[in-house]
């Protein structure tokens, strides 16, 4: 089977807005994406993390920097502020090179993020 780009989506909440606690968090959600879907670092492509308006403790991105993967092309972005929408929230977008199929690969939703996604299996 040919390899690919394909994508993969996660995201997690935070308690508060705190510098220690989301890099935490989000290492854990990058640990998971990659391990559920058997990527090894170099077949990163590249990750967008969004964040909600009221995270302004740190970086995600930094977070992964921390975790080794600073040769990675990262990017932070503000997610859209939507009244209504889940406080405290990270979102991740990673290309990897793969040959699963789309239908193979393994979203990750955590914490209260789950409920962005309830039709995903854990």
């Amino acid at each position: 089977m040919a390899t690919s780009v394909r994508a993969l989506r996660g995201a997690t909440t935070l308690d508060s807005d705190d510098a220690s606690h989301m890099s935490d968090r989000v290492q854990f959600l990058l640990t998971e994406l990659l391990d559920r879907n058997g990527v090894d670092h170099d077949h990163i492509v590249s990750i967008i993390f969004t964040a909600t308006d009221d995270i302004h403790s740190g970086f995600p991105a930094a977070a992964a920097r921390a975790m080794g993967l600073g040769d990675v092309p990262l990017l932070c972005a503000r997610e859209l502020d939507i009244e209504g929408a889940m406080p405290l929230c990270i979102r991740i977008l990673m290309h990897v090179e793969s040959d699963r199929q789309r239908s193979e690969m393994r979203h990750v939703y955590l914490e209260h993020a789950r409920a962005l996604r309830d039709d995903l299996p854990e």
